[in-house]
Order: C-alpha cells, then sequence, then structure tokens
C-alpha cells in the first residue's frame, strides 16, 4: 500500500511539473527427483561431483528410512560469536535456533532480546533429506553425536573453528562439520555419505519456511517474506514474494544461490566458494504460514558435498563479500525498474554508509547532510528549471492574449505560440525536465529505506526509528511547509493573478503531507532537508528575477 502511494506521489509531481510548464504556470510435502530432467541443485557441490537433477512435486513410492523423532533425545550444540549465537540440534544436525546479538528484536512478545530467525513452532532453518535409489531417508530425524559438544565460544580475531556431527547406523553414515568465523554470517558445510546404496543419493536440503517476525509492525514484516534465486545463464536475480506464491513452483537452474528473507534479514544456500561450478535447481510449495523452500544437491562419487550457509542481517557489507550478486538478496523495486534502481540504490547505500564512517555522525544528520548535498549537486540544473518557470509566468499575459484571439483558428494558434516562444527565447519542457532529476534519486531512497538495516531502530532527535514513520508527523508537516514555502516565494514574482498557480500552490503542499505521513521518517527527514536547502536558491532567483523587471520598467 505504501508503494502505490508513493508511486501516485511521483507520478502526480511528474505531472504537475510537465503540465505546469506546459499549460499553467497448503500441507508441505518433500519433492522427489524426476530421473533424466537435466541439470537442477541449488548449492554447488564440490568440483568432482555430479550436478542434481531436476525436482518435481509429487512423493513417490519409496521406502522411508527413519526414526521417529521422540525416540531421540536431543542434545543442543551452540556456536556464539559477538555477532550470532547458532544452535544445532544432534537430532538430525539441523539449525534450529539462528540469534542476532547486534540486532534487538522490536516484536511485542521479544522486544530487547536478540532477533531470531527461526519461527516459533518450526523445526529448523536448516534440515536436511536423503533420496538414494528407493530409499528415502529423512536425516533430520537420525541421531548426530557433536564434536565438541555444548558450546563453541568465538571471539573477535579467533581463527575458524569447525563444529563436527556424525551419525553411523547399521549401513549408513553421515558427518556434517560446519565452520564458522566470529563476525561473518556466513558458515561453510561439508559433508559426506556412506552406506547410501549403488545409486548415486541425492541431498534435499530444506530452508524455511520463513523467517521470524522481529519487527514492531509484523503486517509490514509479513508483506516483505519472499524466497530469491539467482540463475546467472537464465533470468538473473529473481525475486518471489510469498503472498504471491499459490502453487508449488519449481525454480530450473542452474543456480548459483537461493535465499529466503524477510524485511532486514535473510537466510541462504550459495556455493562453496566462487570458483565452484553453479549447481541445480529448488522448489518452493506454498502452505498458511510460508513456504517449504527445498534446494537439490548431489553429492560426488564418494558421497562428499559442500556449500556456504548465511543466515544474518541484509548488511550490505556482509552480502557483498560474498560475490555471485548476493547483494542483492532483497533486490530494490520492481523487476522492469530493478536495471536502474539496483545500480542506484547501491550507489546511494554506498555513498550513506560512507558519510556515516568517514564524518563518524549519526545517519540523521548523514540524510540531513545527504539532502543538502544533491540540492546543490543539482543547483544548476534547479537555477534552470526556476528561471523556466518564472518565464513561463511572465509571458503568460501574452499567450492568454494570443489564445483568446485565435481561439477559433487552431492552426494560427499553434504558429503564434511557437512566434512567440521563439521571439521570448522560452522552450516548455526546460522547465520541467531538470526538476524531474531528483526522481530517481527519491524513488531509490524509498527503496533503500524500505530494506536497509542500517537505519532500522536508529534513533535521531525526537524520532525513535529513522525506519518508520514519525510518531508526531513533525516531519511529513515540515515537508508540506517547505514546498508551500518555495511555491510562495515564487509566485511573488509573478505579475499577473494565476489562479491555476495558486491553487497549486495550496493543493501540492497539503497532498504530500498526506501521502508522505506514514513513509519512513528517515526519507522524510532526506525530503525535507533538501527542499528547506533549494529555499536560499528561490530567494536568489527572485531578486534577480526583481531586478530584470526593474530594467524592463526603465
Amino acid at each position: 500500500m505504501q508503494t502505490i502511494r508513493f508511486l501516485l506521489a511521483v507520478v502526480l509531481m511528474i505531472a504537475v511539473m510537465v503540465v505546469t510548464n506546459i499549460l499553467l504556470p497448503a500441507p508441505r510435502r518433500t519433492p522427489v527427483a524426476r530421473p533424466g530432467a537435466g541439470d537442477t541443485a541449488t548449492s554447488a557441490a564440490p568440483a568432482e561431483s555430479a550436478a542434481a537433477p531436476a525436482l518435481r512435486s509429487d512423493s513417490g513410492a519409496v521406502r522411508a528410512d527413519t526414526v521417529p523423532p521422540a525416540a531421540i533425545a536431543a542434545d543442543t550444540v551452540t556456536v556464539a560469536s559477538p555477532s550470532y549465537r547458532y544452535s544445532f540440534s544432534t537430532r538430525g544436525g539441523s539449525l534450529v535456533s539462528a540469534q542476532m546479538l547486534g540486532y534487538p528484536s522490536l516484536a511485542a512478545d521479544r522486544k530487547g532480546q536478540p532477533a531470531e530467525l527461526v519461527p516459533p513452532g518450526a523445526h529448523a532453518l536448516l534440515e536436511y533429506h536423503l533420496r538414494a535409489g528407493a530409499r528415502d531417508i529423512d536425516i533430520s530425524a537420525l541421531p548426530f553425536t557433536a564434536e565438541p559438544g555444548g558450546q563453541i565460544t568465538l571471539a573477535a580475531g579467533d581463527s575458524a573453528r569447525p563444529l563436527r556431527l556424525r551419525h553411523q547406523g547399521p549401513d549408513l553414515a553421515v558427518t556434517l562439520e560446519y565452520t564458522f568465523t566470529p563476525g561473518n554470517y556466513f558458515f561453510e558445510v561439508r559433508g559426506q555419505v556412506t552406506g547410501a546404496g549403488p545409486e548415486s543419493p541425492q541431498l534435499l536440503i530444506g530452508l524455511g519456511p520463513r523467517l521470524a517476525v522481529n519487527e514492531a509492525d509484523s503486517t509490514e514484516e509479513v508483506r516483505h517474506r519472499g524466497y530469491v534465486v539467482n540463475n546467472p545463464s537464465g533470468d538473473g536475480i529473481r525475486s518471489t514474494l510469498l503472498r504471491n506464491l499459490k502453487t508449488e513452483t519449481i525454480e530450473e537452474g542452474p543456480l548459483s544461490w537461493v535465499a529466503i528473507k524477510s524485511k532486514y534479514f535473510a537466510a541462504g544456500l550459495s556455493k562453496a566458494s566462487r570458483n565452484s561450478r553453479d549447481g541445480g535447481g529448488a522448489i518452493a510449495v506454498p502452505h498458511a504460514t510460508g513456504a517449504d523452500l527445498t534446494v537439490t544437491l548431489s553429492p560426488g562419487a564418494d558421497g562428499r558435498f559442500a556449500f556456504r550457509v548465511y543466515a544474518g542481517p541484509q548488511e550490505q557489507s556482509q552480502l557483498s563479500a560474498a560475490g555471485d550478486g548476493f547483494k542483492d538478496v532483497n533486490p530494490f523495486g520492481w523487476r522492469w525498474f530493478r536495471p536502474i534502481l539496483r545500480p542506484l540504490g547501491h550507489a546511494i547505500s554506498w555513498a550513506l554508509y560512507g558519510m556515516h564512517d568517514l564524518f563518524g555522525i549519526g545517519y540523521g544528520w548523514v540524510l540531513i547532510l545527504f539532502g543538502v548535498i544533491v540540492r546543490l549537486a543539482l543547483w544548476p540544473l534547479n537555477a534552470s528549471s526556476m528561471r523556466s518557470q518564472m518565464k513561463n509566468m511572465e509571458i503568460q499575459p501574452k499567450l492568454k492574449e494570443i489564445q483568446t484571439r485565435y481561439k477559433n483558428d487552431p492552426e494560427k494558434l499553434q504558429k503564434e505560440m511557437l512566434r512567440l516562444y521563439r521571439e521570448e527565447n522560452f522552450r516548455p519542457m526546460s522547465g520541467c525536465l531538470p526538476m524531474l532529476a531528483p526522481m530517481p534519486i527519491l524513488l531509490t531512497l524509498f527503496f533503500v529505506f524500505q530494506n536497509t538495516i542500517a537505519f532500522r531502530g536508529v534513533e535521531f532527535l525526537w524520532l525513535p526509528d529513522l525506519s518508520r514513520a514519525d510518531p508526531f508527523y513533525v516531519l511529513p508537516v515540515v515537508l508540506g511547509a517547505s514546498m508551500f514555502a518555495m511555491s510562495w516565494f515564487s509566485m511573488r514574482t509573478t505579475p499577473q493573478n494565476n489562479q491555476q498557480a495558486k491553487m497549486m500552490m495550496y493543493f501540492m503542499p497539503i497532498f504530500m503531507t498526506v501521502i508522505f505521513l506514514n513513509f519512513a521518517s528517515g526519507l522524510n527527514l532526506y525530503y525535507a532537508a533538501q527542499n528547506i536547502a533549494s529555499i536560499p536558491q528561490q530567494l536568489m532567483l527572485n531578486a534577480e528575477r526583481k531586478r530584470l523587471l526593474a530594467q524592463k520598467r526603465t
């Protein structure tokens, strides 16, 4: 809804600029392999592994080798660093908890506690299944022994530490080794399966069904839930919102990574290294509370496999370091506009982070400074636009006279209008085009503020959170007042009584105030700062206009 309202505001602003300058001053099912369907696994196996076969959604006729979960006494092994606390169950080697120690939950039921990615009631965020011929092995129900047990603690600067889990059955052995580094939300997974039978096994990795709610506005959080895939040789990075997922969907490969996301957090699987080849595909099965996302991986001839897991916040520095476009796990805007929004969004984010680090100031002051810098950078274009608008106001009496005189002769009317424009050296579109230059930045900032975790929970003056609306509506009112002030200063140099211009002077500030009421306060702060920074330029041009009028009278 906010996106639609914002688009409406942008479209109306553009329309006003142009017109003014021209006319006026389901239950979970586990997918199985489809024989002979081609190459599909999401996470890349080691170089010697064969590509995983494609997926299908039917369960197939297979024999299940599982142990009832209640029959297994499960322990939990925790890996803690200054940034995260991951917990793994010895039943299945599954990731059952992922807490972000640097990001408190803002949800009412967990407010102040570390943000938790695994939703309540979910068995795990990461779990495994194995298919080998007619065998269907639920690894998530098998008992593992952990080495070391208890807890692994990583301090800043420590080297990588492994957690090894091993299952040894009568005819099946499964080894999982997780390797962690402090401060890095990516961890490596290496494993081996032996004794599954003579046929090549297929590892199915369950991801989801969703990430837990950690924001104060749970409705908005649910709207941002989705999954993202990257098919470098196909459609590239493509995002699907869970609320739009109505039927089982197969994502054909080769895919370099797959992830699920919320507004500010993400969990995903990617290749073991940048040099690893791409893998296969995934299947998403919708149900009432999210979607089961299953990805495939074909172990090598010796049963070995490897991939990486990301479970953490959408910090651009962390996501960018992963490569393969993982920084776009939460793509900007709509698919058809992303070629423009994506690079501009990354550039703006880089500038905001850079100013924050360079000057050591809070993000509130960064946004004000950024608004002023953008206005100064656009000063020549803005001056050209303002001069064109004032010129338009100046020729309105002559234009109106021509329109009255030749109202019954459209051809003559058009010729006389063009003659007037040539004599006055006026181009109708010259006023609106420079004013369109800030629009891509404003549009991009709207999406930046929707997903940039750096602004989440950041206080500034009376604002409790730059990523949420101003609770006292001060900034939307200041925004509207600044727009009115600029229009009023411009009208003071207009010699004639232009009723349409007066109507827009009152209507647009009120309209924009209403539209921006519930937008992120950081976006309002930037836009208000940019408007206020343009008032001195408006006053300077007003003085210039008065001098020109005085010269014409003498």
